[in-house]
């Protein structure tokens, strides 16, 4: 753990008296959940969350994707997209993938202020599993009229785009 790590737990410390939950906590049930990863094949997701961070392996910008499964099978499941930004043809691939959610871009050192209009986006995608590598690929937005619309009839909306792809 770095100096900076122990700082911040120090200062979380301070900050919080957690001991008036501790019972709870002791007797609260820990429920052992077991995720399957879901299955190649066409989905509906939604954006739930998107931010650049780093790559793990080699330090490059990341564009990292939490997408969330609409269903109607694997509902709420999470699938994950990253685009590392550390080639020409990455820089292509995030290119193609922001336009797919509607966002067209004139300078990529744009793209930290514009997150927030990724987000709560549908799109219908692919996962493709390739030996131990998962690959997700945006296909196309789900053009949600309802939501243009006051935001009436979202759920059926959705209901007649997953009869449309299953």
């Amino acid at each position: 753990m770095n100096d900076n790590m122990n700082e911040t737990c120090e200062q979380g410390e301070d900050q919080f008296d957690l001991a008036q939950w501790d019972e709870e906590f002791v007797n609260a049930p820990v429920e052992e959940r077991e995720y399957e990863p879901v299955p190649d094949g066409k989905y509906q997701v939604v954006v739930d969350r998107v931010e650049l961070t780093k790559s793990q392996t080699s330090g490059n910008p990341m564009l990292k994707w939490k997408l969330k499964v609409l269903g109607p099978k694997h509902e709420g499941a999470i699938m994950w997209r990253n685009n590392v930004i550390g080639t020409k043809g990455n820089v292509q691939w995030l290119k193609n993938d922001l336009h797919v959610c509607g966002l067209d871009l004139e300078k990529l050192s744009e793209l930290p202020g514009k997150l927030g209009k990724l987000l709560d986006i549908m799109l219908e995608v692919t996962k493709k599993t390739k030996g131990e590598n998962e690959n997700i690929y945006l296909n196309r937005r789900i053009i949600n009229d309802a939501a243009t619309d006051g935001g009436q009839d979202i759920d059926k909306q959705l209901q007649e785009e997953a009869a449309k792809v299953f």
